[in-house]
C-alpha cells in the first residue's frame, strides 16, 4: 500500500502525465490505418461513386461521430459509429452478409473506418469496401455533401 510519502513523490509525475496527455495530437502525429484488411476491397472516391451507382442497395456506413456526420457526409451514408457498432446494428441495416457494404471515416489517420471493417469481417460479411482515404479525399474533390441526420 502507498504511503503518504510515495504518493507526495508521485504527484508531480501524474500530473506531468495528465497534463501531456490531454494535449491534442496534430494529425501528423495520428496513426495511420492500416494499408489494407485481408477480406476488404480498398477504394478510392471516384470508385466509390461508381459502386454506388452501379449498386443502388449499396450501404454505405460513416464510421465517424454523429456531430462530425452532421456537419457533413456522403449523400446515403448511414452513421454507425465504430465503438458503438455491434453484429446486431449492423444485421438492422445489412441483413445479407453477401450485400455490398463500403465504410468510410475521416481518412487515413483516423482509424474508425478499419475498426468497422474489422468488425464486419469478423461477423461473416464478404461484400466488404473501404473507402480508406475516406471524408479527407471526398472534401478534397470537392465532391456533393449531405448534412443533418
Amino acid at each position: 500500500m502507498p504511503t503518504t510519502r510515495s504518493l507526495k513523490l508521485l504527484r508531480p509525475t501524474i500530473i506531468l502525465w495528465l497534463t501531456l496527455s490531454t494535449l491534442p495530437v496534430s494529425a501528423e502525429e495520428r496513426p495511420l490505418a492500416p494499408q489494407n484488411i485481408e477480406g476488404a476491397i480498398i477504394v478510392n472516391a471516384e470508385e466509390l461513386i461508381k459502386l454506388i451507382y452501379s449498386n443502388p442497395g449499396m450501404i454505405l456506413v460513416d464510421s465517424r461521430k454523429q456531430d462530425e456526420f452532421i456537419k457533413g457526409h456522403i449523400e446515403g451514408a448511414i452513421n454507425l459509429l465504430n465503438t458503438d457498432l455491434t453484429e446486431i446494428k449492423l444485421k438492422t441495416v445489412a441483413p445479407s452478409v453477401s450485400e455490398p457494404i463500403a465504410f468510410y471515416c475521416n481518412g487515413p489517420r483516423c482509424l474508425r473506418s478499419s475498426d468497422a471493417v474489422t468488425k464486419a469481417l469478423s461477423w461473416g460479411y464478404n461484400n466488404v469496401f473501404w473507402f480508406r482515404s475516406g471524408w479527407k479525399e471526398w472534401q478534397d474533390e470537392r465532391l456533393p455533401v449531405a448534412t443533418g441526420k
